[in-house]
């Protein structure tokens, strides 16, 4: 039997969770043969270097190497890249994930030269289309040969969009499968000790929607509701690249750093990150992927954006969407247990990886 080459498509930092899972359940198999494509969009070590070692993932097979850049130059080297190499080195199948650039730029580049895509959280969708992310997640799943969901939210939209059904599969959320891969390994980790923090009393925090971070004027008013809120629960600020350099610009750095009870912490691996997650008493964020994993650990969620593409997490988790003007509020709300609890969103258990290797095994038509 012919092993057939599978291109799982990496990018930004989430992406390699969602990939981990899959890329072990594919190797578990002996039909097929996974291979990592590291597209370059993050290379420092906390933000894949590192990752890779916490999930037991190699070294990719190829780096792309397209690094930062606008959304076009992104897209555009992405594109140029990822075709030489399929080009070169033709695989049977690639995987893309989430709604970074490359994403729909790997996706493209499939189509164009009919190679078989499936898109990895398929069927997200905010409404909002002044995101970049919304305009992937259109782009991607429009010309995806195969769309795994995560939830009915999703084949809802895809449905209503006039998609084939034919081309939609509700696998589960990948990112709760790489959560239950390392759950003793996060559950051992010390990084709460190391922090002088309890578990169960203090906030986490993490920001890095240019919305929320590329300007002073919608940045400072963040800050100023932390400080105030670490005055009554420790605040732990796990920044982004992106917001350390917007707090360093603003001066709110500094701000932060005269504030008792408000920690600043650089990036952390996923282990150490999910660590401090699951002992927090309440999330600040507008990560997409922090309003699934809240909403499975039954944590409360206060998402810092006007829509979410994880409608799910409101309707049926613990996640629900604030402003920094009520952020206070809604601390006191969240903090005092006037909070949505959550329930179980259906096949969100950690078997999702297993899921879509059956698809892909009866997509390529592999006995």
């Amino acid at each position: 039997m012919t092993t057939k080459s599978v291109h799982l498509i990496a990018a930004a930092r989430p992406n390699f969770m969602k990939v981990a899972p899959l890329y072990h359940a594919i190797a578990a198999t002996d039909w097929a043969e996974p291979l990592l494509v590291h597209t370059g969009q993050h290379y420092d070590t906390n933000m894949s270097d590192a990752i890779l070692r916490d999930l037991r993932l190699p070294e990719p097979a190829y780096n792309l190497g397209v690094g930062s850049g606008t959304h076009a130059e992104q897209t555009g080297r992405v594109m140029i890249e990822y075709e030489r190499l399929c080009l070169s080195d033709r695989p049977d199948m690639v995987i893309v994930v989430g709604d970074v650039n490359p994403t729909a730029a790997c996706a493209l580049v499939c189509a164009k030269l009919l190679i078989p895509v499936a898109h990895l959280e398929a069927g997200l969708r905010s409404g909002d289309r002044r995101m970049p992310e919304e305009i992937n997640r259109l782009v991607t799943d429009a010309i995806s040969d195969l769309l795994w969901t995560p939830s009915q939210d999703a084949n809802d939209n895809l449905l209503a969009e006039g998609v084939d059904a034919g081309k939609i599969e509700l696998v589960g959320n990948i990112m709760i499968d790489s959560f239950e891969m390392l759950r003793e390994k996060i559950a051992s980790a010390s990084v709460r000790e190391e922090l002088g923090l309890d578990a169960g009393d203090y906030a986490l925090v993490t920001l890095h929607r240019p919305s929320n971070v590329d300007e002073e004027k919608s940045m400072k008013p963040i800050v100023e509701a932390l400080i105030r809120a670490a005055a009554n629960l420790p605040v732990v600020f796990v920044a982004h690249p992106r917001t350390l350099k917007a707090l360093k610009a603003f001066g709110l750095d500094r701000l932060i750093g005269g504030a008792p009870g408000l920690k600043l912490v650089e990036p952390l691996p996923y282990v150490r990150f999910m660590s401090l997650l699951t002992g927090a008493r309440l999330v600040i964020t507008d990560s997409g992927g922090l309003q699934e994993e809240t909403t499975y650990l039954g944590i409360p969620c206060l998402t810092l954006r006007e829509n979410t593409e994880r409608p799910i997490t409101i309707h049926a988790g613990t996640n629900k969407l604030v402003e920094a003007e009520t952020l206070g509020e809604s601390l006191s709300k969240a903090m005092s247990g006037e909070w949505s609890r959550g329930s179980t969103v259906p096949l969100w258990d950690g078997k999702t990886a297993a899921r879509v290797v059956d698809s892909i095994q009866r997509w390529l038509c592999v006995d």
